[in-house]
């Protein structure tokens, strides 16, 4: 199924083009609803946006912030995407945000469950947007090709709005939203950049790679932001 495409010269500009984007969102959501809230992906692509988001005026205390997926190690650890957001975008006056981690304090991802999900529960949702990344191997949140429970966490009846998982190619054990949790949003982004995501993007569906359950469905507006 298509989606829009939308194509920007260079890096600089999509990362201060979507926190535009954004932030007028939020602001929507704020004024209709009053509060508003947003599921983020780590990696290296989103960190100039999170830092462009981060300089938005907007009533940052009626924001939630929460994340697509998490690593399994300590919030202060350099492969903790919560540590990704409070560096780039939980500062300055956006820092009045409530963020919302999915790493609990227990040793194993699968013994947090419970909490994860509840705290993903008590978000206003839908969420006022969700953006997604892509890895090379077509995974996107952390649904990975080769990981056991792949069908729960793509499960679009299921009832779960988290799950842990093992990526097996990639380190650390995850906590991730399902797809029936990243499709309850106003819209969703997928954020790549660079023209070898872009042919991975092309190939995802005849390819069956994860990031595909987002692209087939038509419940959830879903645009594919890029640049070089």
């Amino acid at each position: 199924m298509s989606k829009p495409w939308r194509l920007f010269e260079d890096r600089e500009a999509l990362a201060q083009a979507l926190a535009e984007h954004l932030a007028q969102r939020l602001r929507d959501d704020i004024a209709g609803r009053g509060e508003a809230s947003l599921a983020l992906s780590g990696g290296s692509t989103p960190k100039p946006m999170f830092q462009a988001l981060a300089q938005q005026s907007l009533n940052w205390e009626q924001v939630s912030l929460t994340l697509v997926d998490e690593r399994w190690v300590d919030r202060d650890h350099p492969d903790s995407n919560e540590c990704l957001l409070r560096e780039n975008l939980h500062r300055g006056p956006a820092a009045a945000a409530r963020l919302v981690g999915l790493k609990t304090p227990h040793a194993r991802a699968s013994e947090g469950e419970g909490e994860a999900e509840a705290r993903i529960a008590n978000l206003p949702r839908p969420f006022s947007a969700v953006v997604l990344g892509m890895g090379g191997d077509g995974h996107t949140a952390s649904w990975f090709p080769q990981a056991a429970n792949l069908p729960r966490l793509l499960d679009q009846n299921g009832s779960a709005l988290v799950a842990a998982t093992e990526p097996v190619t990639a380190p650390h054990a995850r906590m991730t939203l399902t797809l029936p949790a990243v499709l309850n949003s106003s819209e969703i982004i997928l954020h790549i950049t660079g023209d070898d995501k872009k042919a991975v993007l092309g190939e995802a569906i005849a390819r069956g790679f994860p990031v595909a359950a987002v692209l087939r469905q038509s419940s959830t507006p879903l645009s594919i932001w890029w640049a070089p």
